[in-house]
């Protein structure tokens, strides 16, 4: 299978309010809108907000988004008044991860790889 592009679909309860943290809170660039829906950038993919959801979040889905500086993108939220649902920690897995969720309730993982993790070394 040959992928070209790929695409997160979320179904919120209340588009107007999701579509206005992921654009505002979050400040995503917009990769384009149309009638129902907005689809906004996530460096190698795109999230789409869209539709109505019923059921709101599940927490078998986690959305994890890879910052440059994740204190300075907490700060940023911070002085938006987005909370935390967890503060930035270094995980055993060495990566520096915080928690914050949307207005469903779905997870969000803002991750930092820190210098010297595997993830970041070239092994050229």
């Amino acid at each position: 299978m040959e992928i070209l592009k790929s695409r997160l679909l979320i179904r919120p309860r209340d588009a107007a309010a999701s579509t206005a943290f992921y654009r505002d809170t979050l400040g995503l660039a917009v990769e384009r809108e149309f009638p129902g829906g907005t689809v906004f950038f996530l460096g190698h993919g795109s999230l789409e907000v869209s539709g109505a959801g019923e059921t709101g979040s599940s927490p078998d889905l986690v959305l994890w988004l890879q910052v440059r500086d994740l204190a300075g993108t907490l700060a940023e939220l911070k002085a938006k008044g987005l909370k935390p649902v967890r503060d930035a920690r270094r995980e055993p897995w060495g990566l520096d991860e915080a928690w914050i969720a949307d207005p469903d309730g779905t997870r969000i993982v803002l991750v930092e790889v820190p210098e010297g993790h595997p993830i970041r070394t070239d092994t050229r």
